[in-house]
């Protein structure tokens, strides 16, 4: 291979690069379209491989990911991890088994640069379920520095029955 041949091809990924983060900074241009991507990117049919490269994009380099709620103990507790960890512990179920979360209700709240969602959602294995297998709420903080939307953290809990959605946060 000449030398020349390599400066294209490496010329070649570098545009490619380049106008893959163009697509996902269209993405994340409201506070809109980063919630539905956020919803849209991990969502899928069963073998339906996720755009993780998208998901990672949508974060700050320090996000977390927590979910909550009753573990073997009973007791409610947490977990943290990154984007990364999310997709290392939860991909590859979400590719397999198929799964679709949908929000349903939003509340939001901005202050300066800080902005919070209460994001109420559904879950389903395929997207002609009729009914949700769970719903639950995602506490998601984001933060625009001017040429877009960043998520901080996301916080979340299911529904359960003992901790059934309050009515304020469905849709009326």
């Amino acid at each position: 291979m000449t030398r020349l041949s390599i400066l294209l091809i490496i010329s070649l990924c570098v545009q490619a690069g380049f106008a893959q983060e163009a697509e996902y900074l269209k993405k994340v241009q409201t506070l809109d379209s980063t919630i539905e991507t956020l919803y849209a990117v991990i969502s899928g049919d069963a073998g339906e491989k996720r755009d993780w490269e998208l998901f990672k994009f949508l974060f700050t380099a320090d996000a977390q990911l927590i979910p909550s709620g009753p573990y073997n103990d009973g007791k409610v507790s947490y977990r943290k991890m990154t984007p990364a960890g999310y997709i290392e512990t939860s991909g590859e179920t979400l590719e397999t088994k198929g799964f679709f979360e949908k929000e349903i209700y939003r509340v939001t709240e901005t202050f300066g640069s800080v902005t919070h969602v209460f994001s109420t959602y559904e879950s389903y294995r395929t997207s002609t379920d009729k009914e949700p297998f769970t719903r639950g709420i995602n506490s998601i903080q984001l933060m625009n520095d001017g040429d877009r939307w960043w998520i901080l953290n996301i916080y979340w809990t299911g529904e359960r029955e003992d901790n059934p959605i309050p009515e304020k946060y469905l849709p009326k």
